[in-house]
């Protein structure tokens, strides 16, 4: 069983893959500054899924580089997952410099304790925003990313350029994930399914951006889990056919990849709105308005090269999904239909 270090380990996506790591007996080192962004309560109720003597917390930033240089000196972790990240398309217009803080400083930090603890394997998360302004359809990892339409978007390929560079310099093994839209039980309160749902038990009218001409490429959480559990084992490696003068972006001749997690499968977004008023057994008051800056009118993930690497893509379909968030929704929050 492995060492594993995971920033954001009481975020949506950290808490639920350290419980799966913790299941298969792994120890697992969780990081979280427990902000508030969006009630910390959440937060704190994932930790406590996480009650295992094989699971040790350190509550501090990223860009708290003595804290982060002690933690990988105690605990020496082999494997480094980090899911920590000033999230959010649209926050990133209010506080530009929360983003700078978390994913560019903190992100250093992070690389330059893999570099002085012989780290195995970093994963780290990217996003499907730095695809920004391309319309090519999927989203191919060999795409040119040159043109984020968000500073959240900017800063995620920053991580994947920093990430390549330590690749270079140090021979870390680094993997970028690419995740799109990311949704299930115990998501964030700022995404779509969790406003929508509130809105919609509560009668009150829910924001649909792009007058609902929207399409996203929606990916269950346990899908995004398993994708990531079996690239743990699956370190970046060098690309031998990697050439200068026409670059794969998405690998290297250093130990370096790039992989979308998506569901290869964009939804409506009125297709998504009536699978929860399917569930809830109710019909949404809507409120159409434009697209918002930063967004992105379509997601559409081209996952064939992580099938190639780990024979999984997600797969859940978005009836399935959201019903399995409705269900939690509604138990956690004591509401009765």
């Amino acid at each position: 069983m492995s060492k594993i270090l995971i920033t954001g380990a009481a975020g949506f996506i950290g808490s639920r893959l350290s419980k799966r790591l913790l299941h298969e007996g792994h120890e697992v080192i969780g990081i979280d500054n427990l902000n508030d962004y969006y009630d910390p309560t959440l937060k704190e109720d994932r930790l406590k899924q996480l009650s295992n003597d094989n699971f040790f917390f350190i509550k501090t930033d990223l860009e708290n580089n003595k804290n982060i240089n002690q933690a990988f000196e105690k605990y020496q972790p082999k494997i480094v997952i980090n899911l920590a990240a000033q999230a959010g398309v649209r926050y990133s217009l209010e506080n530009p410099h929360a983003y700078i803080n978390s994913n560019i400083v903190g992100f250093t930090n992070i690389l330059e304790a893999c570099r002085h603890n012989k780290v195995k394997h970093l994963i780290y998360a990217s996003s499907s925003s730095v695809y920004g302004a391309n319309e090519s359809k999927p989203f191919s990892t060999n795409d040119n990313i040159d043109h984020p339409l968000s500073l959240y978007a900017a800063t995620k390929k920053s991580n994947e350029l920093m990430a390549h560079t330590y690749s270079h310099l140090y021979g870390i093994p680094t993997t970028g994930l690419r995740f799109f839209t990311v949704y299930g039980p115990w998501g964030r309160p700022d995404m779509a399914l969790f406003l929508f749902t509130k809105a919609i038990v509560n009668d009150q009218p829910i924001d649909v951006f792009n007058h609902g001409n929207m399409m996203r490429d929606f990916t269950y959480v346990e899908d995004i889990v398993e994708s990531i559990n079996r690239l743990i084992e699956k370190p970046a490696e060098s690309n031998p056919n990697w050439s200068g003068e026409n670059p794969d972006p998405s690998s290297s001749y250093a130990p370096y990849r790039v992989y979308n997690i998506g569901n290869n499968s964009p939804v409506r977004l009125m297709d998504f709105i009536e699978a929860i008023e399917k569930k809830i057994g109710k019909t949404a008051q809507k409120n159409f308005l434009p697209l918002q800056a930063g967004d992105v009118p379509e997601t559409y993930a081209d996952v064939e090269d992580l099938f190639r690497t780990i024979n999984f893509k997600p797969q859940t379909s978005i009836q399935s999904g959201v019903n399995d968030f409705i269900d939690w929704y509604l138990d956690y929050y004591g509401v009765k239909l």
